[in-house]
């Protein structure tokens, strides 16, 4: 008799391979991507090249997770958030993800090099190997400084997206970057605050496991502010108008307020309303650069 938690045929062992993937944090990622094309092209640049980069940002993106998954698929089983994964209910074996990962990365990179430049896809494979050598096989199991140090990797493709149009970097794609990466601990800390017991179960030091929760809420407000004011010195470097400097503005103060309420009192349910701020930050932040640079080119 078959476990039900298997995925039976075709269609299901389809779905635990896009499961793999992680695609809600590759849509977080893309979110940076788009929206950094358009304010390097200044304006809307070739509608093929931003499905190109897209296209290559989500299979590198999908590869680095599902080599994450093949690496923590032991303490995938145990913590109740990641239970349901693939590799953790056994609905693949790990060298068919591994497979697949590599696969991915292949395609990604040489998809980016043909259809932009060799640029973008060497910066694209950075944030994979980074993101499996750097974080997942090294920092996240011995550090409580594992997202800090390992949130570069989702700041990359920001980068991918600038390198994309221009072939080059500068002070602005960088901005984004340092944006990204100062919002990622606060982002994860709210959540890894609501699934404490489970990381504690595994040995993993995230911040709220190794530290008291009123000091790791501390350290959320300083990363919050440190994102807000990042926010506001892209607004003249990236040349960006009103549209974008009153969204940055507005937000962060309720990005800022939500790290402040988490700090008066650090409890599970204040951090995952929090978690969600900052989702809604983030994706307003960059839909509103985008929107600036298309309305005043």
């Amino acid at each position: 008799m078959v476990s039900a938690a298997l995925p039976v045929g075709l269609w299901g062992r389809a779905r635990a391979y896009v499961e793999l993937t992680k695609p809600r944090i590759i849509e977080l990622l893309l979110i940076t991507t788009v929206p950094a094309m358009v304010v390097a092209y200044q304006g809307w640049p070739s509608s093929w090249l931003v499905v190109a980069t897209v296209v290559g940002g989500t299979l590198a993106a999908g590869g680095a997770n599902a080599i994450n998954m093949v690496i923590d698929r032991d303490i995938d089983k145990v913590m109740s958030r990641t239970q349901g994964r693939p590799l953790a209910r056994g609905a693949l074996e790990p060298r068919a993800a591994l497979v697949f990962a590599i696969t991915l990365e292949i395609v990604a990179f040489a998809l980016l090099w043909a259809t932009s430049n060799l640029l973008a896809a060497a910066l694209a494979l950075s944030a994979t190997l980074f993101y499996v050598f750097v974080y997942s096989l090294w920092l996240k199991r011995t550090t409580r400084h594992n997202i800090v140090i390992g949130g570069a990797a989702g700041s990359v493709p920001a980068l991918v997206g600038w390198a994309a149009v221009t072939g080059s970097l500068g002070w602005a794609p960088w901005l984004m970057f340092a944006l990204v990466f100062l919002w990622t601990p606060p982002h994860f800390w709210a959540l890894a605050i609501r699934y404490r017991d489970d990381y504690a179960a595994v040995d993993v030091p995230m911040l709220p496991v190794v530290s008291e929760l009123d000091a790791t809420a501390r350290q959320m407000v300083i990363y919050t502010a440190a994102v807000w004011v990042t926010a506001l010195i892209l607004w003249p470097v990236a040349h960006l108008g009103w549209i974008y400097g009153s969204v940055a503005v507005v937000s962060g103060a309720f990005f800022l307020g939500g790290a402040l309420d988490v700090r008066r009192n650090p409890t599970p349910q204040r951090a995952m309303k929090l978690f969600g701020a900052s989702i809604t930050y983030l994706t307003a932040v960059f839909v509103a650069m985008a929107v600036d640079r298309l309305v005043f080119g």
